[in-house]
């Protein structure tokens, strides 16, 4: 029994390496030039959206949540973008108030 075990650990070693072994790194040096622009221009227009522009954008999401990433496309943004300008509002009590109201009138 505890051969059986031994052997069954070591087999499931070696398909673990072995599995590891053909992982590719995800981003190419050609793809992470193409990210950083793409981030700093998603970020760009996350500046430019006033509370209420997100605000009415984060109320059409809740509605339609399939439509999402067409929605943030539409204003330049991806999820990533979004939620960082979400999140700078939301250091202003200001910008957060002007937010929430906008949110719930597009609601």
């Amino acid at each position: 029994m505890r051969k059986q075990l031994s052997i069954i650990a070591a087999m499931l070693v070696v398909m673990l390496a072995a599995g590891c072994k053909n992982n590719q790194p995800a981003s190419t040096d050609a793809n992470a030039r193409y990210d950083s622009k793409t981030s700093a221009t998603t970020a760009a227009a996350a500046s430019s959206l006033s509370p209420e522009d997100l605000g009415e954008l984060g109320a059409k999401i809740k509605k339609q949540p399939n439509d999402a990433d067409k929605l943030l496309a539409e204003r330049g943004l991806n999820e990533q973008s979004f939620a960082t300008a979400i999140r700078k509002v939301s250091e202003n009590p200001d910008a957060a108030k002007r937010y929430t109201a906008a949110y719930k009138k597009a609601s």
